[in-house]
């Protein structure tokens, strides 16, 4: 098998990890890019390139849902180190890609498959020199001394949790612990701290993930709801100090046996990733609680999680924007983290207008329902029900990542 077929193998196998929040839409003409160029967002809002493959799709595993499963029908392929160092600076030195999200299929022990991925990130920035963004997947199972040298190497390091419980992971991946995927995140969780705190006393302190850990959570795959979801997602941030928790949308694939997803139109399994993830941006950046936002095991499909907050208490509103203060601007719906701040700021200096509002990234749609400007409202929440008829998306809700202001 030659290298361009191996990409093309291990780079479709690699798609259905959601936890480098990758998405299809090239920048240039898909006929442009090589097999395994996707997109992912920083922090900030930019998009980079990274090669977005596997070391091997061949898997010990039979976990139901995955379509690289050990009793999958499908073909398999390897790269060796040489070739993976060698491509991934090629397609570097040709302005392909930014970084390397590297994952693989657990065909030996954890440990030896573990080696092989910090084989290749050590490889690639010492003789190599590559100097692009590394994101690397811990195997959980792999000792604590991989997983800090694996640190060592990687710009972020991901363990996905899979299931939000442990009876649905022992259901649909039976070979996989639960305790050990947790296991890895508290590891990484405690270098990073213990390294930090030598920082403040030491000058030469070697980094270890810069950019943090991340999980994956599939979303239908089990009969979990969505209340479980938000309520594991607020655990993990708050203990393991992730910087996301990805959701991805449970597809069935061929074969594939034993899920609770498989009788759930796509359609449906989107639009609830969807909203998860606006609910993800509540708590870590509204300051809503996860108990706040949902009071109902699933959320409404049809509004997105801020505004059905706003219309189950209309004891809240309006909020008078002249006065109100960073946490009550953030609670309206139509007003981001980023218009809130543009509000206080620009209230200091000029009156606010309602024609002000829609430049400070105020989306009135929405949030003329829940405000007031010196005692003017342009539209009163007198009737909750009617007011999220009007707010309720047509069509459900855009499968895509996250709004961020909403």
């Amino acid at each position: 098998m030659d290298l361009g077929e191996k990409l093309a193998i291990l780079a479709a196998s690699a798609r259905y990890d959601a936890s480098c929040a990758s998405g299809g839409t090239p920048r240039r003409s898909a006929a442009d890019l090589p097999a395994g160029v996707c997109h992912s967002w920083t922090a900030d809002g930019r998009c980079v390139s990274l090669l977005k493959v596997l070391y091997s799709n061949s898997c010990r595993f039979d976990c139901a849902y995955c379509a690289n499963r050990a009793s999958a029908d499908t073909p398999r392929a390897s790269f060796t180190l040489d070739e993976l160092v060698d491509l991934t600076c090629a397609f570097y030195r040709r302005n392909y890609i930014e970084g390397l999200f590297l994952s693989s299929g657990v065909f030996s022990d954890p440990d030896a498959v573990m080696e092989r991925l910090i084989a290749a990130a050590k490889r690639l920035r010492t003789s190599a020199g590559f100097g692009g963004y590394i994101h690397l997947k811990l195997i959980p199972g792999a000792g604590a001394a991989h997983i800090r040298e694996a640190g060592r190497w990687a710009d972020r390091l991901s363990a996905n949790i899979e299931l939000p419980t442990e009876k649905s992971l022992q259901t649909l991946a039976p070979q996989k612990s639960g305790k050990q995927i947790l296991g890895a995140m508290g590891e990484v969780c405690r270098t990073g701290r213990e390294l930090e705190e030598d920082r403040r006393r030491m000058r030469a302190v070697p980094p270890f993930a810069p950019a943090g850990q991340s999980t994956q959570l599939i979303v239908g795959a089990s009969a979990e709801d969505d209340r479980q979801i938000i309520a594991l997602a607020g655990a993990l941030y708050r203990k393991f100090s992730l910087r996301r928790v990805y959701y991805s949308a449970f597809i069935p694939v061929a074969g594939a046996a034993g899920s609770a997803g498989g009788a759930v139109p796509p359609r449906t399994l989107l639009v609830r990733e969807h909203r998860l993830y606006q609910a993800d941006w509540l708590f870590r950046f509204y300051h809503f609680s996860p108990e706040e936002i949902l009071e109902a095991p699933y959320l409404d499909a049809r509004l997105d999680p801020k505004t059905a907050w706003a219309l189950r208490h209309p004891e809240r509103f309006p909020v008078e924007l002249v006065r109100a203060d960073y946490e009550e601007l953030l609670r309206v719906p139509g007003i981001g983290a980023k218009s809130a701040r543009r509000i206080l700021e620009a209230r200091r200096s000029r009156t606010l207008r309602f024609d002000l509002l829609r430049r400070l990234g105020v989306a009135l749609k929405r949030a003329r329902y829940f405000i007031t400007l010196s005692g003017a409202c342009l539209d009163r929440l007198e009737d909750p029900k009617r007011i999220g008829r009007l707010l309720a998306d047509q069509d459900g809700a855009g499968c895509q990542l996250p709004l961020f202001e909403f």
